[in-house]
């Protein structure tokens, strides 16, 4: 519980200074089509941080309680943060778009954890 929190807020606040760099330090560096990349970047890690930190409070004894499902998805959202955000983040600066075949397994991590959050809801009063 308290690791899905603390990873989720730390991924929240290394979004925003991820974006700040990208429009501002970036801004002159990056051409248009690897700004959206930065950008998608940006908004899938802040998306996915603000689902660790629910993760972690569905995990409290008054909602879902511990649970190996919910824990399951944390591990799994965390480690697609960085495999999908990662990736487009290297991507647009290096802009080797071999990198970008990285992204998708970050995405498949985002859609088993959302499927996990969604196991655990419904095993609710079972």
């Amino acid at each position: 519980m308290k690791f899905n929190i603390i990873a989720g807020a730390v991924y929240a606040f290394l979004s925003v200074a991820i974006g700040a760099f990208g429009a501002h330090g970036l801004k002159n560096v990056l051409t248009e089509q690897y700004a959206k990349v930065w950008e998608t970047g940006v908004q899938y890690q802040m998306f996915h941080a603000i689902g660790l930190i629910v993760i972690g409070i569905l995990m409290s004894k008054s909602l879902i309680g511990p649970s190996s499902l919910l824990s399951r998805a944390g591990i799994l959202m965390f480690i697609g943060v960085i495999l999908f955000s990662g990736s487009l983040y290297v991507l647009a600066i290096t802009q080797i778009k071999v990198l970008g075949a990285i992204t998708p397994i970050g995405g498949v991590l985002f859609l088993v954890a959302w499927l996990l959050v969604i196991l655990a809801a419904l095993k609710i009063g079972k």
